[in-house]
């Protein structure tokens, strides 16, 4: 007995060869990106047909088992790459991936970082906390502090890149040099801001050097 509840599928149609080729490819860079070609092909139709499909849609369209798609779409979420959502009068799950390109490129950057990243960091920690019997082992904690400090300070920075908008970040890759030519305006700016407050705390000094031998001289003078 069919269950009415979930209407029954429309035909889909058929892939263009441009969206196929679009496919395969993330299929084939998936390995290289730490996740399968599966997940991968699934990816890439949901983003290049910018619709919600459900299981049995991506199984029809990638000529996939039913199981290896819920496996994909599984991973999938675990990346923060598809939502589940639901249509109404229809019990099945469909998925989607996040609209805007930005959240996409922010998603793949914060999974990667807290797979990759954070248990580097969390090593280096504990490798670093211990005490070095030789000078072997002083060196090589040298070595991994400057791995350390490093791997923070790009930690920051992503994490400062997070709570930007699209458009501004947008706007801070297109500078791309320019970026650098404003750093070297700062410290030009900074090194001649310090040279003047030097040259301010000199010439306080010297006015105080000045005044305290008025002071010492006056009473030889009124003698």
């Amino acid at each position: 007995m069919p269950n009415s509840s979930s209407p029954p599928i429309a035909p889909l149609v058929p892939l263009t060869p441009l969206a196929q080729r679009f496919i395969s490819h993330f299929g084939e860079m998936g390995s290289r990106w730490g996740i399968n070609r599966t997940v991968g092909q699934i990816y890439a139709l949901l983003y290049i047909l910018g619709q919600p499909l459900n299981a049995d849609q991506i199984a029809e369209h990638l000529t996939f088992s039913r199981s290896n798609v819920s496996m994909g779409l599984k991973e999938l979420q675990s990346w923060r790459l598809v939502k589940l959502l639901h249509q109404p009068g229809d019990r099945r799950e469909y998925f989607e991936p996040p609209k805007d390109i930005w959240d996409i490129f922010k998603a793949l950057l914060e999974e990667r970082r807290r797979r990759e990243i954070e248990p580097t960091l969390s090593m280096l920690r504990d490798a670093l906390l211990e005490n070095a019997s030789s000078e072997s082992d002083k060196l090589a904690q040298q070595r991994m502090r400057e791995m350390y400090d490093l791997i923070e300070l790009s930690s920051a920075w992503f994490d400062d890149v997070q709570r930007l908008s699209p458009e501004t970040l947008a706007s801070l890759m297109k500078m791309g040099s320019k970026v650098g030519t404003l750093l070297d305006i700062r410290d030009k700016f900074r090194l001649t801001s310090n040279k003047s407050n030097e040259n301010k705390r000199k010439g306080s000094k010297e006015d105080s050097t000045t005044q305290t031998e008025t002071q010492v001289a006056q009473p030889k003078e009124d003698e």
